[in-house]
Parts: C-alpha cells; sequence; structure tokens
C-alpha cells in the first residue's frame, strides 16, 4: 500500500488507461500547460503529448460536444469541468446527446465518456458556484453518477468509469483534491453501483455519499461515546444506487438517517427514504431521516454556509430523534 492525495489517485487512474488504450484522451480548461486546475492532471502532458492531454476554450457546451462525438465514433474521452456549476453549460450534450444516444439509435451508437470535475461547495465561492449535481444528474436515465469520498475509491471507480460502456458522470469535490488516504500498489478496479460499509454498526444506518460521509463520521465518532452503535453506509454510486446494501444494513438496525449535501426536495435522500418504506417497512422502528443543505441558495456569509450545511449536530440529533432519544 503507499499513501497518495485524492488528486493523485484520480491521476493514476487516469494515466493507467491512457496506458493502456489508446483511444482514452483528456480534455478541459488547464488540464494540459497549466496540469489542472487542481493539479489533477499534472505532468500527464508530458507523458502523452498535446493530442491526448488537450486544452480547451473557456467553452463547456462547444468542447464537451466535441467530446461526445469523439466517443461515438470509438473514441473514449476524459472531460475535466473546473466546477459542475460550468457544467451546466454543457448539459444540454450530457443529457440529450450523451445520456440518449444508445437508446435513440436503436443500440448501434455507444457513447463511453466520462465527466469529471469539482462538485459542491469549496467554501465563499457564492450560490453560482456551490451546488451539489448529484440528484440532478441521476434523474438521467442512460447516465451513471459516481460520487468518491476518498482517494481509494477514486482511482477505483474512475477507472471503471472509464473503461464502461455507457457516460459516466464522475464528481469530486475541491476540498478533498489535498486528502490522504493508501491505495494498493498497482491496478485494481471498484465496480460500479456498489456500496460500501466505511463502519460498521448495530443502532441507526447512516446512509450517504461524497465528502459529506466526514460529517456522518464525526458523528458516529461522539454517538460511540453516548453508547450509540451507527452503521455507515457510503453509496459511491448514486446511479445505479445499491439498494440491497441499504436494506440489509436497515434490517439489522432498524433505523435510518441519510445524510447529503444537496438540497432536500427531489434528493437522493428522498430516493432513500421512498425505497426503504416500500421495501423495508416492516423492519423500520422508526421514520426515516434525513439531513440535507437547507432549502435555499448557498450563501457566501461563512455563519450561514455553517448554517446551512449538515454538520455532526444535526446529525447526532436526527438519529436521537430516530432512536427516541
Amino acid at each position: 500500500m503507499k499513501t497518495v492525495q485524492f488528486r493523485e489517485a484520480l491521476r493514476e487512474a487516469m494515466s493507467e488507461e491512457m496506458r493502456a488504450d489508446e483511444n482514452v484522451f483528456l480534455l478541459g480548461e488547464e488540464v494540459a500547460e497549466y496540469n489542472g486546475a487542481y493539479k489533477v492532471s499534472q505532468g500527464m502532458l508530458d507523458e502523452f503529448g498535446a493530442k491526448r492531454v488537450i486544452d480547451t476554450p473557456i467553452a463547456e457546451l462547444g468542447f464537451s460536444g466535441i467530446a461526445v462525438g469523439a466517443s461515438m465514433n470509438g473514441l473514449r474521452p476524459i472531460v475535466e469541468f473546473m466546477t459542475w456549476n460550468f457544467a451546466i453549460l454543457a448539459a444540454d450534450q450530457i443529457i440529450n446527446s450523451a445520456a440518449k444516444m444508445l437508446q435513440m439509435s436503436g443500440g448501434q451508437i455507444g457513447c463511453p465518456i466520462v465527466f469529471r470535475g469539482g462538485n459542491g461547495q469549496a467554501g465563499q465561492l457564492g450560490a453560482t458556484h456551490s451546488q451539489s449535481f448529484e440528484a440532478f444528474y441521476s434523474h438521467v436515465p442512460g447516465l451513471k453518477v459516481i460520487t468518491p469520498s476518498n482517494p481509494y475509491d477514486a482511482k477505483g471507480l474512475l477507472k471503471s468509469a472509464i473503461r464502461d460502456n455507457d457516460p459516466v458522470v464522475f464528481l469530486e469535490s475541491e476540498k478533498m483534491y489535498g486528502d490522504k488516504g493508501e491505495i494498493p500498489e498497482g491496478e485494481y478496479l471498484i465496480p460500479i453501483g456498489v456500496a460500501d460499509v466505511k463502519k460498521k454498526g448495530s443502532d441507526v444506518t447512516i446512509v450517504t455519499f461524497g465528502k459529506i460521509i466526514k460529517v456522518a463520521q464525526a458523528a458516529a465518532e461522539a454517538l460511540e461515546k453516548e453508547g450509540i452503535s451507527a452503521e455507515i453506509i457510503d453509496l459511491r454510486t448514486v446511479r445505479p444506487i445499491d439498494y440491497a446494501a441499504v436494506v440489509e444494513s436497515v434490517k439489522k438496525t432498524n433505523r435510518c438517517v441519510v445524510v447529503e449535501e444537496s438540497w432536500p426536495l427531489a434528493s437522493i435522500s428522498s430516493e432513500i427514504a421512498y425505497h426503504l418504506q416500500n421495501y423495508a417497512f416492516d423492519y423500520l422502528d422508526a421514520p426515516v431521516k434525513r439531513v440535507t443543505q437547507t432549502d435555499t441558495p448557498f450563501a457566501f456569509s461563512p455563519t450561514l454556509i455553517e448554517a446551512a450545511l449538515p454538520n455532526p449536530a444535526r446529525v447526532i440529533a436526527a438519529v436521537k430523534a430516530v432512536m427516541y432519544k
């Protein structure tokens, strides 16, 4: 095993796949000469050259369209967005072209492509640069949506995403690029659509994904001191969702709290809560609770940011509510 930063795990995944398959290439704003806005692609231009690591203009719709067209013709592009907030401009290509191409062509034309970049809030960046898009893209049939929480998962899932024959939305976080974690020497894969139990427990299931797992882990540590054993399920993939893993955990704990960074309406937490009441109702000893961002545009003020986001105290309160404490 070796210790790497989150950005290094992503770089290893892309570089290994580019060495193995000449059809894989990377494009996006500042990915080449500048080594990536967050240095994810550092050194890749030197290794693979300007035909496979391509700087683009600030035109998300344009370079995403080029990548989708390349994908339809046999290549495997990786599109880096500086932030998923900017990818709103490319949503037509992601949703109307990439996601629908296989079905609209009667199975004749696939679109193996990865769209990746920073997602969610990253500090005082204001409402238009702080949005979480998991539920937004999970709503669309034809897309797979991945949101890793650590370097190990990031590398294994990104390699699987690049090899996948469907379009994949890969949601990272600017706040995680410097996070460190252990990964094996050499290559490995993590299958898409398989959740991971990050902590075993017996009293309550906490379901979450992405960087917000740190909040769940902090809450679980505090709850442990009070004699409450929380199991943490990291979904890792939010389309498809590993419902079976969540149901099996709830069968054991009989209680569930879902934590996510995004807004409450039409959220991943809404979907999990519905699924549990439909498929695990007889095992629930309390209604499913969820902890989300407040239902408002994201603020710039630090105090309003703190009030808006899920935090350990809110998770602890939700856990105690489902345990009637």
